[in-house]
């Protein structure tokens, strides 16, 4: 489908077409099959738009980031015939558009470690004589400098063997150097000793697994986080999209 085409639709939908455009429109519809498919995948997605915004600030906002987006998607397109549009479909077209982009991806792609390894920012609550590893640690870490996030964290170990919080962070390190045998090894220290951090090493030891390949190893992780376990939902979402 050509961009204007994604126009005609909007048009369409908002009836902003003059009656012989409507009846030109509808002929269509009927002798061109591809024609057809990509308008009821439109209307679609359109529907989908129109339910997601509904108050009227949403909507405002909505509006000035579609409408930015379809000034430069469509400024050096023919102003001709399209003129009789209303700017404001130009927007929802461009929307509807990126939309179906974005459907596509998402229904297709393969999950990625990345998509999921969302660990965030490091604030290590542990504190002792070793301050100033500890900042480094935590610098590295947040900085992606993993290399030197992993000597730290090895540092602070020699001291704290014991330390629930130090190992987990310090198996997310070796999961991004790709030292996977280390860090399932690290993962599965923690998971086996009661902590806060048990739960969330599951879920990283999963993780580990996908990135590694091993999907059939994934899933199998997956099925073992608890119901309680604040990434639970993510774990179902990946487990379907393995499946």
């Amino acid at each position: 489908m050509q961009d204007q085409d994604y126009i005609l639709f909007e048009a369409y939908l908002s009836r902003d077409l003059s009656l012989d455009d409507i009846q030109i429109f509808e002929n269509r519809l009927k002798t061109d099959l591809a024609f057809k498919d990509a308008f009821q995948l439109y209307k679609q997605t359109s529907n989908f738009l129109e339910h997601q915004i509904k108050n009227e600030e949403k909507t405002e906002a909505f509006k000035k980031n579609v409408e930015d987006i379809s000034s430069a998607y469509f400024n050096k397109q023919s102003k001709t015939k399209a003129k009789r549009i209303n700017p404001w479909y130009y927007s929802i077209a461009v929307a509807a558009i990126l939309a179906l982009g974005f459907f596509v991806t998402q229904q297709f792609s393969n999950p990625v470690y990345s998509d999921y390894a969302n660990y965030g920012t490091m604030d290590l609550t542990v504190r002792s004589a070793q301050n100033d590893v500890l900042n480094k640690a935590e610098v590295a870490f947040n900085n992606r400098n993993f290399k030197d996030a992993d000597m730290y964290f090895s540092e602070l170990l020699k001291t704290d063997n014991n330390n629930m919080e130090l190992q987990f962070y310090k198996a997310v390190s070796l999961v991004e150097l790709n030292k996977y045998e280390k860090a399932d090894a690290l993962f599965d220290v923690i998971i086996q000793t009661p902590s806060v951090y048990k739960n969330k090493a599951i879920w990283y030891l999963a993780l580990s697994k996908l990135k590694q390949g091993d999907e059939i190893a994934c899933l199998n992780v997956l099925k073992t986080i608890p119901k309680d376990s604040e990434d639970y939902k993510q774990a179902q979402q990946l487990i379907k999209k393995l499946k």
